[in-house]
């Protein structure tokens, strides 16, 4: 037989690492002098995006395309120390301090541009430099040139302190985070009780993103964070032998595969933090925090389990099966 069920699971999550650890990145910028840009940061692109989503704060600050921008790949012989890619920080710490880099050549770059064109009120648009008041313009690449001849400052460094103070050692009370990150996320599954077997048929995730700089990246982080939340819940094991862990290879250990994954609906909850950059928060682990509780829930409210081990897959969820069916039939006669 085969039942359905639906179950909710909420997360808030302390962005960065808090608690008075210590939370800082740095990044410098440089300006070519054919106009084009060198961001060089130690955060590290895994895949998660935070190379695309530099260069979009680069080029939204200064009026560039995208394009224009090259990312050196962390190095710690060429590149400033950003601190490790984990605990949701990249794009807030990280892109902290990217944009502050830029903001400091932007200023070099505003003072050069208001001497060129003897107006105060610029705007940075579509690879110029404008008055808004009376129209005069200057590339952006004649710009470049000009701060070059001029010898002007043309490499800036950007820093981030992300490091909060601790709570109180008595009391347990203070802010030991800078920001949360806040997430909701809803499951319907299906149980084959003569199995054990449990096929998510959806995920509904809704996560307080901030500012979604990037929306299809978003997009992309729930979906995978959830897909791992999958995995978590019912198929990934690490058996223990005598306190060892047995030899183990991807043929054994199960994750998701495309077949396993089910229908996800992203629904991006943007409240805009004054401290992130352009008011945006994290989003790495919170895509993945809900979705196993919501999983364990769902399969409760099918068919009225509590499970308190991990992973539910067809072996574990068969013996509880069973283990109740005995309970409710009572000892044999």
């Amino acid at each position: 037989m085969k039942k359905r069920g639906i179950g909710i699971g909420s997360m808030y999550y302390g962005l960065g690492y808090g608690y008075s650890r210590p939370d800082i990145a740095s990044a410098t910028i440089e300006l070519c002098e054919d106009g084009s840009l060198i961001v060089r940061t130690g955060a590290v692109d895994f895949g998660q995006g935070s190379d695309t989503l530099f260069c979009q704060i680069v080029a939204e600050e200064l009026g560039v395309a995208p394009d224009d921008i090259q990312i050196v790949t962390p190095d710690t012989a060429t590149t400033p120390d950003a601190g490790p890619t984990s605990a949701s920080r990249v794009a807030y710490v990280g892109g902290n301090a990217v944009l502050n880099a830029t903001l400091a050549l932007k200023q070099t770059l505003h003072g050069v541009a208001e001497s060129i064109l003897g107006e105060k009120n610029l705007v940075f648009i579509n690879r110029e430099v404008r008055a808004e008041t009376s129209g005069k313009w200057i590339s952006f690449t004649d710009l470049a040139r000009a701060c070059h001849l001029r010898g002007a400052q043309i490499v800036e460094t950007g820093w981030f302190n992300n490091t909060t103070d601790d709570v109180d050692p008595y009391t347990a009370q203070g802010d030991a985070y800078a920001t949360y990150c806040w997430a909701t996320q809803l499951a319907e599954v299906e149980v084959d009780t003569e199995t054990g077997k449990v096929e998510v048929l959806r995920v509904v995730a809704a996560h307080d993103v901030g500012r979604a700089l990037n929306p299809s990246m978003v997009e992309a982080q729930i979906e995978g964070g959830v897909v791992m939340g999958i995995g978590y819940a019912l198929t990934e094991e690490i058996k223990q032998k005598k306190g060892y862990t047995p030899k183990i290879s991807l043929g054994e250990y199960m994750i998701p595969t495309s077949l396993d994954v089910p229908s996800i609906e992203s629904c991006i909850v943007e409240i805009p933090v004054s401290t992130g950059p352009y008011g945006a928060k994290g989003v790495g682990e919170p895509a993945l925090i809900p979705t196993a509780p919501a999983i364990l829930n769902a399969i409760c409210d099918a068919i009225g389990i509590r499970i308190t081990e991990l992973p539910a897959n067809p072996r574990n969820l068969h013996r509880l099966i069973q283990e109740k069916g005995k309970k409710t039939m009572g000892p044999e006669n």
